[in-house]
């Protein structure tokens, strides 16, 4: 933080100039710049080029913002063993989405994703979800590009189900899953 404060002051040196002209004789100082890759002065041109590579990388498609949630039953569970249910949140939601995306009412292929665990929301409440980016299409078994929909990647009903069995199913493995009020698994999980 001290760099950035102090970029382009008298606190980072720097240099003088002077007027060559006999009648000018103006000085000119150049304060040296902190050269920090998180200045806006210094760092700024370094970011936007970075920023622009990053975004050369994408697919020219459209992308999907993908949400699942984990229903009010499970909170409590999810708080108190994160990294388990975290874990299966991720593996689950993923899952799902991968096996109805390769349905070729969808895309029909293998689709790539990233995914952001969130566990709060706006309101400060715990709100366990993760969201995934799409690109919309994927990959055919011999690697040709097969778009989706421009509307929509998949559709959210069938996703649902997809992926409360999924979590169901992986639930039931581990040590957690007397723990779970099974009115979870008869309600609609949101997926959006």
């Amino acid at each position: 933080m001290r760099d950035i404060v102090d970029c382009r002051t008298e606190a980072m040196g720097g240099h003088v100039y002077v007027c060559e002209n006999e009648a000018c004789q103006q000085y000119l100082y150049s304060y040296h710049s902190c050269k920090n890759r998180h200045c806006t002065k210094c760092g700024n041109d370094n970011a936007q080029l970075w920023l622009q590579k990053q975004l050369d990388l994408l697919i020219p498609e459209k992308y999907f913002l993908v949400t699942f949630t984990l229903p009010d039953g499970l909170r409590k569970t999810a708080k108190s063993n994160q990294k388990t249910i975290y874990d299966l949140l991720f593996t689950t939601s993923a899952a799902a989405l991968k096996k109805l995306a390769l349905d070729p009412r969808f895309v029909g292929g293998q689709i790539g994703m990233v995914g952001v665990l969130h566990t709060w929301a706006r309101d400060s409440t715990y709100h366990v979800h993760v969201h995934y980016i799409v690109p919309g299409g994927g990959l055919s078994a011999d690697g040709k590009w097969l778009p989706s929909a421009e509307e929509f990647l998949v559709r959210v009903e069938p996703l649902s189900i997809i992926f409360r069995a999924k979590f169901k199913d992986e639930l039931e493995k581990t040590h957690l899953f007397g723990d779970v009020d099974p009115q979870v698994w008869k309600q609609n999980w949101v997926v959006h």
